[in-house]
């Protein structure tokens, strides 16, 4: 493990692996840069790097990116129709 990380619980992380299964969108809040953001993503997968767990993610543009599951500070799964 990364010497900073520190995991995330195995319910909670398997509440992602659900939603990337099934294809649903998450609102996430997470922590950058000392302040929260809440966003609608597409989870893709879970992949961990450098002893650090990541959610791999799409934005709103589309892009691709990586999110630290530590820094999460919740999330939700969205119905299909959810709206933010």
């Amino acid at each position: 493990m990364a010497p900073d990380y520190v995991p995330i619980s195995c319910e909670r992380y398997s509440e992602l692996e659900l939603c990337i299964m099934h294809g649903r969108s998450l609102r996430i809040r997470w922590q950058w840069h000392g302040m929260d953001r809440v966003v609608r993503v597409r989870p893709l997968d879970l992949r961990t790097r450098h002893g650090a767990e990541y959610l791999i993610l799409s934005d709103a543009d589309g892009r691709r990116q990586w999110r630290r599951l530590d820094r999460l500070r919740d999330f939700e799964p969205l119905d299909s129709g959810a709206s933010d």
